[in-house]
Formats: C-alpha cells, structure tokens, sequence
C-alpha cells in the first residue's frame, strides 16, 4: 500500500471531495432516441458510490490506494459490468484542481 512518509500532511487521516464523470458511447435507441435512462445509469453508480462514499479509501477492498487514477479504475471495474457502454471515467478534486481520466484496459 502507497503511503505519505511519516510527518506529512496526507499520512493524516483526511477527507476530499471528488466530482466523477462517466462517458457512455454507443447509438441512441430509435424508439426512446436514448442511448441508456438516466434514471437507469443514475441507480448503478449509486451502487458504486455507495462502496466509496465516506470511506476510508485505503480500506475499500479492490482500491487499497485511494489516488484518483485507482479511484477511476475502481469505478470503471466496478460499472463496467453493468454498464457495457461506458467509454470513460473522469474523476476530478477541483478544490486542488486535480484529475484523471480512465477508459479502461489497454487492448
């Protein structure tokens, strides 16, 4: 497990926030002229959040490190069952103006 040396700030137990964008890409179905209910995409990642949400990151199973980029994975391993669509996860900490983008595993 990555850690912050002893007597730096991050070795601290602390918080952020982080704003997450998912990308879908595919063609809209000609009858709901969708490509997927938001309604539908919104109840999937609330099961995915709900594995990160006011969590200690580095004790989630599956993400141990909580940096975005393992953050962004974490969702897209997470969602991509579900979500045979999704193209991309974003994961940004605007407050330190930080980000990751992750499209899945190299082919």
């Amino acid at each position: 497990m990555l850690s912050a040396p002893s007597g730096h700030p991050n070795s601290r137990i602390h918080g952020h926030s982080f704003r997450v964008r998912v990308t879908l890409e595919g063609q809209p179905d000609p009858k709901t002229c969708l490509i997927m209910h938001l309604d539908d995409l919104r109840a999937i990642l609330e099961g995915v959040k709900e594995k990160l949400d006011h969590r200690l990151l580095n004790e989630v199973e599956g993400l141990e490190t909580g940096t975005i980029a393992n953050m962004a994975k974490f969702i897209w391993n997470n969602a991509k069952p579900l979500l045979p669509l999704l193209s991309e996860v974003a994961v940004t900490r605007e407050t330190c103006m930080e980000g990751c983008i992750y499209n899945g595993p190299s082919q």
